[in-house]
């Protein structure tokens, strides 16, 4: 059972997730009193973290600034303030997610579920992707064709990866993007370009050949 801390100053909105999230099985922490956040969220050691950004005493910007300087325990803001540049300096500060409200209790659920299975459940998949002869590492970063090995960038890892997961289906490039956005790196179009072209040359040096294919218009595609 994964411990949840609900950093909310709304007492009506704290105690609807409390409920909510206890319905689902999680169990449930959450403040009532601010001026010591820090000191409480140390002592909870919780599996993930609510947090609001307009609370007093201290905003949500600070308080994820400062848990990310001893801890990696996954953050998803959950906040009224739904400008693109709040939701930017949430995840430069190291959130996971990002979520407005009103918010869909779903859709909440939903993002939880994504973000726990993400930061604990990797180590139930396999570490090793293997698709026509290459094998994609996913442990140490590195991709191998026959004989030959080659390192990949963080973000070439997640690109390959996701394209053979979906083999056999084109992948647009707002999904790549917003699928590194979700894995902790800010991608826009040019990012994305520059990783594609540079995982495109590393296949071939590997000598699998044009692995990834363009569909003009449309997206990427693997088959």
């Amino acid at each position: 059972m994964y411990k949840i801390l609900v950093i909310e100053d709304s007492e009506t909105i704290r105690l609807e997730l409390g409920e909510l999230l206890s319905r689902y099985g999680y169990i449930v922490e959450a403040p009532n009193s601010f001026n010591n956040i820090m000191e409480y969220v140390n002592s909870k050691n919780p599996d993930l973290i609510l947090l609001d950004i307009n609370l007093p005493f201290f905003d949500g910007y600070y308080i994820c600034r400062e848990i990310r300087k001893k801890s990696q325990v996954p953050i998803i803001i959950v906040t009224s303030r739904d400008s693109e540049a709040d939701e930017l300096m949430s995840m430069n500060l190291g959130a996971d997610d990002f979520i407005t409200k009103p918010y869909h209790t779903q859709i909440l659920l939903a993002r939880i579920f994504s973000v726990l299975r993400r930061a604990y459940d990797q180590g139930k998949d396999a570490d090793v992707i293997s698709y026509r002869g290459l094998q994609l590492n996913l442990a140490n970063g590195s991709i191998r064709f026959e004989e030959k090995t080659l390192e990949l960038t963080k973000n070439e890892l997640k690109v390959l990866a996701y394209l053979i997961k979906n083999k056999g289906s084109i992948v647009t490039r707002e999904e790549l993007m917003e699928y590194l956005w979700s894995a902790d790196y800010f991608a826009d179009d040019n990012s994305l370009s520059v990783n594609i072209t540079r995982l495109r040359k590393k296949l071939n040096e590997i000598g699998t050949g044009e692995m990834i294919e363009t569909r003009r218009g449309l997206g990427y595609i693997v088959e």
